[in-house]
């Protein structure tokens, strides 16, 4: 496995990470201080913030995981992957695709998020 894929391996368990200690530790740790997250539905600044966002998205959609969803595309400080959002192991109800701009140290430093598909 790849150091990139491993990173956004680390990002998406992030994202489902549901005891609120261990969610904001592993922050502290794979996001920079000024990490900026970003999609159609808001705009997170901080990791307090992105904490905040990646909260609320599990209170929206409680017991739904995200998922990689194929490879991942990277080069230079930069990558690219489609994520799916759905039962463990069963069909995303909801997909995207996430940029995510990494600082030199290696840590996540920008998310641009784009949903392809939302649950009705």
């Amino acid at each position: 496995m790849s150091d990139v894929q491993q990173r956004i391996e680390q990002y998406l368990a992030i994202w489902n990470e549901t005891d609120p200690a261990a969610r904001r530790a592993a922050i502290d740790e794979v996001w920079t201080e000024e990490a900026v997250y970003v999609d159609p539905l808001g705009v997170a600044e901080g990791r307090e913030a992105v904490d905040g966002f990646i909260a609320a998205a599990q209170q929206q959609f409680p017991g739904l995981v995200f998922s990689l969803e194929g490879d991942v595309d990277a080069h230079h400080d930069i990558a690219r992957f489609t994520w799916g959002l759905g039962p463990e192991g069963g069909e995303a109800l909801a997909v995207g695709f996430d940029v995510v701009v990494f600082a030199e140290d290696g840590r996540v430093d920008r998310v641009h998020g784009f949903l392809d598909k939302v649950p009705g």
